[in-house]
């Protein structure tokens, strides 16, 4: 019998940077875990960058990586977001998926360093295999989308009864974001097991994007003029100011 995804090799990518605007802020942190089935040890890469500009206070309150520390401890971006990108491509190259919580602000980030530190942009990476990913936070607002209250990945992990130890840590945060996807999966087996991760990245993209508009329309109605992007995984270059 075959395994299903969620059952399966999964990998997952989180970081931690420097504030939450994807054109501007930078990566301080990130990791990779691979799970190759559950309940199995995961294999963990981590990334301590030097981003070469100031890190709010802010920013160090929320994953406790200082300044200081980062220009001691840290490697300079562009090798870095290098070696992630090969990473990911290797897991896309092997059909396995990529678990990402809140995927364009963490692979938007990325694109954004590699266009800043390489000049390349992270598409470049998956001309051969397309990067699957799944992302907790859109799987369960769509799969359970009346419940009540906030969808962060701390929310996510009481809700799905997983551990979430030493939160802010891009490590850690990635294997409880990949730990939430397999208990998603379990939890909405009947609606999940036939899909493929090929055919839920698809629907993904889409179920984002009513999530998006959902949330803007909430948001004109508050008179916000706040604007939410509807791409996924990846938001797409803003257009140079002329």
């Amino acid at each position: 019998m075959t395994t299903c995804w969620y059952e399966g090799p999964l990998a997952a990518f989180d970081t931690e940077t420097t504030g939450v605007d994807v054109e501007t802020d930078r990566i301080v942190s990130a990791a990779v875990v691979v799970q190759d089935a559950p309940g199995t040890r995961p294999r963990i890469t981590r990334w301590l960058v030097n981003p070469g500009v100031p890190v709010p206070e802010a920013a160090t309150a929320v994953h406790g990586l200082t300044e200081d520390h980062l220009q001691h401890n840290g490697r300079w971006p562009a090798p870095v977001m290098y070696e992630i990108a090969e990473q990911l491509a290797e897991h896309a190259a092997m059909g396995r998926p990529l678990v990402v919580m809140n995927a364009p602000f963490d692979l938007t980030l990325l694109d954004r360093e590699l266009r800043r530190h390489r000049a390349s942009a992270l598409d470049r990476w998956f001309d051969a295999r397309p990067l699957l990913v799944l992302d907790p936070r859109v799987l369960d607002k769509h799969l359970d989308r009346y419940r009540k209250g906030r969808r962060t990945l701390t929310d996510l992990c009481a809700h799905y009864g997983v551990p979430l130890e030493g939160a802010h840590d891009a490590a850690a945060d990635a294997l409880a974001a990949l730990e939430v996807v397999r208990a998603v999966g379990r939890r909405f087996a009947t609606r999940l097991e036939r899909l493929s991760p090929g055919e839920l990245h698809t629907l993904q993209a889409g179920w984002h994007a009513a999530q998006a508009r959902g949330l803007q329309a909430w948001f004109a109605r508050s008179g916000s003029d706040e604007i939410v992007s509807t791409e996924w995984p990846l938001r797409p270059e803003l257009p140079a100011a002329a």
